[in-house]
């Protein structure tokens, strides 16, 4: 777990991620959510879960109240037996409000197509639209980073996450 989670770290630092930097993390429920955290935490970047069942609108609220550079996300997720496009949704996020001129990069897990074979998936699933320069292939980016990343020296008031109301009674809180 420490190496895969310095490996991320460290893919995190290469694309200009530092300590203080709000990394928005809009991930299914897979293995990489949790080590996306924890790498987020080793570093000193600031993370904001956005529940992957959120609407574009929802998750660019948040991506634009944190003001967050760094998108990491996946290329799908699964909800019961349907393929739910979160890159698609990232990207239509990114394109409402100031979004645009406030992500810098969007780091992509991609996922094996194999993952559920008994369900029919249409290809919008996995039919991503990648912009140069700001989109990043996690899984060819981490093998290539150092097994082990340093953990950040923190001072005990510096934040580690942040956490949004659910704006069902207006704008979100954080």
């Amino acid at each position: 777990m420490l190496r895969q989670v310095s490996e991320i770290a460290n893919a995190l630092k290469n694309q200009g991620v530092k300590k203080g930097d709000v990394v928005t993390i809009y991930m299914p429920m897979i293995p990489q959510l949790p080590m996306a955290i924890l790498a987020c935490a080793r570093i000193g970047a600031i993370h904001s879960v956005v529940f992957a069942g959120f609407s574009s609108e929802a998750l660019s609220a948040r991506i634009s109240a944190s003001k967050s550079n760094y998108v990491m996300t996946a290329d799908n997720g699964m909800r019961g037996r349907k393929a739910i496009p979160l890159k698609k949704i990232v990207d239509e996020a990114i394109e409402r409000k100031d979004c645009k001129d406030i992500v810098k990069k969007v780091m992509v897990f991609e996922r094996e197509r194999s993952i559920a074979p008994d369900i029919e998936v249409s290809t919008d699933a996995y039919t991503m639209n990648w912009v140069e320069g700001r989109d990043v292939n996690m899984n060819d980016l981490i093998p290539k980073q150092r097994p082990y990343c340093p953990p950040e020296i923190m001072d005990a008031e510096d934040e580690l996450f942040i956490l949004y109301t659910s704006g069902s009674t207006g704008m979100p809180k954080g």
